[in-house]
């Protein structure tokens, strides 16, 4: 299991790089090696926008176009699909380059990590990602992290038991993937925040209690008259998802006691055994069937406690997101302590992500990225202390 020369020299000769690569060879994963040229459209439809917007991109001889892996999960996952072993679990590893702007530091910096597929004892793989996640900041001399934690399945759940519309359903979820105010958000989208008049009130009425087949139907046939495809850059499904959201918010989307619940639950933070007794009461205050998604919490710190991981030593937060579209469940960061921006390793549960680049079936995923750089700037400020 040993890095390719380009990948070698990449990383130096830091004996951390050894370790690192070592500790994941013994877990059982694989070293993959995947291009560094990658096609642009997964990144471009599956990412957060922090990355989106960071993309180095290219166009080549047939029109496809293309950039530089800006991270490395994507273009695992996509050789894991268009392999034999396909649906069958498999697990990976990697370091190497990835390629971000990044204004004013270094484009090119190294990522290395763990991605875990087709394993269906996902409270069990998710307990792993991060014990093996604790095992690479040792690697690096760095014992004493701050561990966060979210679910963002428990969020999904809360508001499919809510019962929103469902324009509402993909904006609050929108919101909580991408790091958004949603305090602020959920407050404009409650009968007492409804807009006044607005100038677009005859398209509006037209599209009340449409879905998003209809909505999309009806701007599009508007704009044909009007002979145009888009406006200020937005396409046509742009303009027809704000419509049928500024329609769905004048007919009053979002009660009061919905946004209450959600508050509620958004205030959930501390210790993981806590915060499943919170979540507990606040499902059975709401009548609100949250089950399925607490006890996967629940059997997760389970896990975590059979991998000697303190649980009085993890944070978990209901809002805790990490502001990728593709995430489905667990999330986590590692931290330096002190460091309350950038994480040292971070990752989760991303099941839905096959589907999306082509499986014809769902297949679990779960996996981490190490930031090599922030890891060994603070080894070296440990070893220096």
């Amino acid at each position: 299991m040993t890095a390719t020369a380009a990948d070698r020299g990449a990383a130096g000769s830091a004996s951390w790089a050894d370790a690192l690569l070592l500790s994941f060879a013994q877990g059982g994963y694989v070293q993959a090696h995947p291009g560094i040229l990658q096609p642009a459209e997964p990144f471009l439809d599956l990412s957060g926008e922090d990355i989106r917007k960071s993309l180095y991109l290219t166009t080549d001889a047939s029109g496809e176009e293309l950039c530089l892996r800006p991270d490395l999960t994507i273009p695992v996952a996509r050789d894991y699909l268009a392999s034999s072993g396909a649906g069958k679990p498999a697990g990976f590893s990697y370091l190497g380059p990835v390629f971000r702007y990044r204004g004013g530091q270094p484009s090119e910096f190294l990522q290395a990590g763990i991605e875990s597929f087709g394993r269906h004892d996902r409270a069990a793989a998710d307990a792993e990602m991060l014990a093996l996640a604790l095992e690479a900041t040792s690697a690096f001399g760095l014992k004493d992290v701050e561990i966060r934690t979210g679910d963002v399945a428990l969020f999904t759940a809360l508001i499919d038991a809510l019962n929103l519309y469902p324009v509402w359903r993909r904006r609050l979820m929108k919101d909580f993937n991408r790091k958004l105010s949603l305090t602020d958000d959920i407050e404009r989208l409650t009968l007492a925040a409804a807009p006044g008049r607005n100038e677009y009130e005859g398209v509006l009425a037209a599209l009340a209690g449409s879905d998003r087949k209809a909505a999309l139907a009806l701007v599009t046939d508007l704009m044909s008259i009007a002979g145009t495809t888009n406006v200020g850059g937005r396409t046509v499904a742009e303009i027809a998802d704000r419509f049928l959201e500024q329609s769905t918010l004048k007919g009053g989307a979002l009660p009061r006691d919905a946004l209450d619940i959600i508050k509620r639950f958004l205030a959930i933070a501390g210790d993981p055994d806590e915060s499943v007794a919170q979540l507990r009461t606040l499902a059975a205050d709401a009548r609100l069937d949250l089950t399925a998604a607490i006890d996967e919490l629940e059997s997760r710190v389970g896990f975590m406690a059979a991998r000697s991981i303190d649980t009085k030593r993890v944070r978990f937060s209901t809002s805790f997101g990490r502001g990728l579209d593709y995430y489905t469940g667990f999330e986590f960061e590692l931290h330096a302590k002190g460091n309350g921006v950038e994480p040292l390793i971070a990752g989760g549960r991303y099941d839905g992500l096959m589907t999306q680049l082509g499986s014809s079936s769902p297949i679990p995923a779960v996996g981490f990225s190490v930031w090599i750089e922030a890891l060994t700037q603070h080894a070296r400020q440990g070893s220096a202390a």
